[in-house]
C-alpha cells in the first residue's frame, strides 16, 4: 500500500494556528481609549455566565396600566417580548413564568459578562422598553406604514379557509390602520410589505391585491407553531399597554455554587486537563503529543464560539452543564486520540513501516470514530431543540412533541447540549484531521523516523 506523506512543515503551521488560536480566544483583542473601551475580538473574559455561576436579576413586570382590558392573551403576548429580547440580548439561561391572574411575569437572568456594579435596575434596562411594532413598505425599516396598537388591532393563527392544511397569520386593523394599509396595498402591489419588531424583521410577505377590509393574511408558515409564534409577536408589538418592573420587588439572586466557584473550576479543569495529556504523552509519545496540542486546539475552538470570537456566531450564556458538556465533549476527543493511536500500534504489530502505519491506522480507526460522534451530534441537537428558545429553527421542530410536557425552556440544559455538539464539532477537526496531518508531518522529520516513537518495537 502506498502511504501519504505531508509536508514537513505541515506540523508547525498547524501548531502555530492552534496556539494563535488558542491565545486570542481566552485573552481576546480590545483597549482603552481614555473611558471608552474598544473589544477587536472577544475572549473567555466576554463570556456571560449562568446565573448557577454568577448570579443575577429578579424581576416582575406587569401593565403600566389599570383602565384597560388585560387578557389572557396580552399576557403571554408579553411574554414573548421579553423572551424576545432575552434571546436578542444573547441570554440563552433564563426562566420566564407568567401569573396571568395578578397581570405579572417574572424574569430571572445572569449578570453581563463585565458586570461589576451589580446594579439590579440598570440589569434590567438592558430588556429595554415594550418593542414597537412596524409595518414598512420594502425590506427595511425605513418606509413605516402602520405602527403599534394605533393601527394593529389582533393578530391570531388560524387556517387557509381555501385549504385547511396550511397555517396562516390573520390580521385585524383598527380603523386608521385600514385605511393606512388600503392606501399601500394599491401602491405597492407584487412587493413586499415587511413587519418588523424594533430592529428585527420579522416576516417579509408579498402584496397580492388591495386590502380595504381591514383584514389581511400572511401565508407561508412552515407550521401551526410558526404562525403562533408570529401572531405572538404581533400581538406584543401592538399591546395597549407597556410593561413596567416594580423596583420594590427586584431581587438579586446569588449564584447558587459561590462566587468563587469559577476560579476553582478553572483551576480544576486545567490541572485535569494537564495530567490527561501527560498520561496521553507517556503511553503514547509523539501520538500522545499530537493528541495534546489537537485538544487544546478543541477546547480553544470551543471557548471561542462560546466568546462570540468567530464572526456571524453570537456569544452564549454558558452554565454549569454547558461546562459539563464542555469536559464531556474532551473525554470524547480523547477517546478518538486513543483509538486512533491504538490502531495505529495494531499496525505496527503487522510489520508495517512508519508511514503506513499512521495512514492505516487512521483509516481503521476512523469508522469507530465517526460512529461515536455521530451519536453525540444527535443527543446535542434533540437536546438544543427540546431545552432551547422556542424561536429557533430547532425550537420550532421540536415543539409539537414538547408541547405535551407544558414549558420546557430550560437555559442550563440547553446550555449543555450547545457546548457538547460545539465540542464534537471540533473534535472531528482536531482530533481527525489536524492530528492526522500533524503526525503523518512529524514523522518525516530525520530524527523522528524511529517506530518506538510511535507505539512500534524499538529495534524497527
Amino acid at each position: 500500500m502506498k502511504s501519504k506523506r505531508s509536508s514537513k512543515s505541515t506540523f508547525f503551521v498547524i501548531l502555530a494556528l492552534i496556539l494563535v488560536l488558542t491565545l486570542l480566544s481566552f485573552i481576546g483583542v480590545d483597549n482603552y481609549y481614555g473611558d471608552i473601551h474598544k473589544v477587536y475580538v472577544k475572549g473567555a473574559g466576554d463570556i456571560r455566565w449562568g446565573i448557577d455561576i454568577s448570579g443575577g436579576v429578579e424581576a416582575v413586570f406587569s401593565p403600566d396600566k389599570t383602565d384597560v382590558e388585560i387578557t389572557d392573551e396580552n399576557m403571554e403576548a408579553a411574554k414573548t417580548v421579553i423572551e424576545t429580547r432575552l434571546v436578542n440580548n444573547n441570554i440563552t439561561d433564563y426562566e420566564i413564568h407568567v401569573d396571568s391572574h395578578n397581570h405579572q411575569i417574572i424574569v430571572r437572568f445572569p449578570w453581563k459578562a463585565d458586570e461589576s456594579e451589580f446594579d439590579a435596575q440598570a440589569a434590567i434596562k438592558e430588556l429595554g422598553e415594550t418593542a414597537m411594532l412596524t409595518f414598512c413598505a420594502g425590506q427595511d425599516n425605513t418606509n413605516v406604514i402602520l405602527k403599534g396598537s394605533d393601527d394593529i388591532k389582533q393578530a391570531y393563527a388560524t387556517y387557509d379557509p381555501n385549504d385547511t392544511t396550511k397555517p396562516v397569520v390573520a390580521l385585524e386593523l383598527t380603523s386608521a390602520g385600514t385605511s393606512k394599509f388600503a392606501a399601500a396595498t394599491a401602491q405597492y402591489q407584487g412587493q413586499v410589505i415587511s413587519i418588523w419588531m424594533d430592529d428585527d424583521m420579522l416576516s417579509a410577505p408579498t402584496v397580492r391585491t388591495t386590502i380595504t377590509n381591514g383584514q389581511a393574511v400572511i401565508d407561508g408558515m412552515e407550521s401551526a407553531e410558526a404562525a403562533i409564534d408570529l401572531a405572538n409577536k404581533i400581538n406584543a408589538g401592538s399591546l395597549p399597554f407597556a410593561l413596567s418592573v416594580d423596583d420594590s420587588k427586584l431581587q438579586i439572586i446569588s449564584p447558587s455554587l459561590g462566587s468563587d466557584a469559577l476560579n476553582v473550576m478553572v483551576i480544576a479543569g486545567a490541572i485535569a486537563f494537564a495530567i490527561v495529556c501527560v498520561i496521553m504523552i507517556g503511553r503514547y509519545r509523539v501520538n500522545g503529543v499530537v493528541a495534546s496540542i489537537a485538544l487544546l486546539g478543541q477546547l480553544a475552538g470551543t471557548i471561542a464560539c462560546i466568546s462570540g470570537f468567530f464572526p456571524g456566531i453570537s456569544s452564549f450564556t454558558l452554565t454549569i452543564p454547558g461546562i459539563a458538556g464542555i469536559i464531556l465533549s474532551i473525554g470524547v476527543g480523547v477517546d478518538c486520540n486513543v483509538i486512533a493511536a491504538e490502531r495505529i500500534r495494531d499496525e505496527f504489530k503487522r510489520g508495517k513501516t512508519i508511514d503506513n502505519a499512521i495512514q492505516s491506522g487512521y483509516k481503521n480507526s476512523l469508522s469507530a470514530i465517526i460512529d461515536g460522534n455521530v451519536t453525540i451530534v444527535i443527543v446535542s441537537i434533540v437536546l438544543m431543540g427540546a431545552f432551547g428558545s422556542p424561536d429557533s429553527f430547532l425550537g420550532t421542530v421540536f415543539s409539537p412533541i414538547m408541547s405535551l410536557f407544558g414549558t420546557s425552556i430550560t437555559g442550563s440544559i440547553y446550555s449543555f447540549g450547545y457546548t457538547l455538539l460545539i465540542g464534537v464539532i471540533f473534535n472531528l477537526i482536531m482530533g481527525v484531521l489536524a492530528s492526522k496531518y500533524m503526525l503523518r508531518s512529524v514523522s518525516q522529520l530525520g530524527f523522528m523516523r524511529k517506530p518506538a516513537l510511535y507505539g512500534g518495537k524499538k529495534n524497527g
